[in-house]
């Protein structure tokens, strides 16, 4: 996939996770996330914020905030979140179609989408069929990069093998299951290790 096919992958897990979002109540937007601290209306904003923040701006916004960029991401979240979860999805559909970005490959971009769109579909309950191609590319980035989380380290020493897609990678106790759980399981998401099989389970877990 090239960067300008990735763009429109982005663009339609963007738009499909606020159709999923168009009926929350306001009680439902305080319901916590998979994100530890943050409830699906504060990841909701992230994403927004993400997809709002150029280079430039980004950089600036880590030199404001003296190189915490935790603050930073707290600080972009608070600037996109709204007054009420309806204000939040209205700002998060106004960037579906962004090409903006923070010094990260598209795919990065993809992978924020798919991950914290399920980091707020699960525990609200709605479950999305991602393309199969989608996700086995964002198993291929994720299996090999630490740029935005430590997803190879957490895998060194491990089998994976989807149990849906034509993906495998490493060597070592193996970890099977469908392509979504193990790209969440990659990504520190223990909520999916319940889907997963396998001798080396209990180390991803560990990690």
């Amino acid at each position: 996939m090239t960067v300008k096919n990735l763009w429109p992958l982005v663009h339609a897990e963007r738009a499909a996770l606020a159709t999923d979002l168009t009926t929350l109540t306001e009680p439902d937007w305080r319901t916590p996330s998979l994100c530890s601290g943050l409830s699906v209306r504060d990841v909701l904003a992230h994403l927004t914020a993400a997809a709002s923040l150029t280079p430039l701006r980004w950089f600036a916004g880590v030199v404001r905030c003296r190189f915490d960029f935790d603050r930073q991401v707290a600080v972009r979240l608070a600037e996109h979140l709204g007054e009420t979860g309806g204000e939040t999805l209205d700002r998060f559909r106004a960037v579906v179609g962004s090409t903006t970005k923070p010094p990260l490959p598209v795919v990065a971009m993809l992978g924020e989408a798919v991950v914290h769109g399920e980091d707020i579909r699960r525990p609200l309950g709605i479950r999305r069929r991602h393309p199969s191609t989608v996700l086995t590319r964002l198993a291929e980035y994720y299996s090999g990069s630490d740029l935005v989380v430590p997803a190879r380290s957490r895998i060194g020493g491990l089998r994976l093998e989807s149990t849906d897609a034509p993906f495998r990678v490493g060597e070592g106790a193996l970890v099977t299951g469908p392509t979504l759980a193990l790209i969440m399981a990659m990504t520190g998401r223990a909520d999916y290790l319940e889907e997963l099989s396998g001798p080396g389970v209990a180390t991803l877990g560990s990690r």
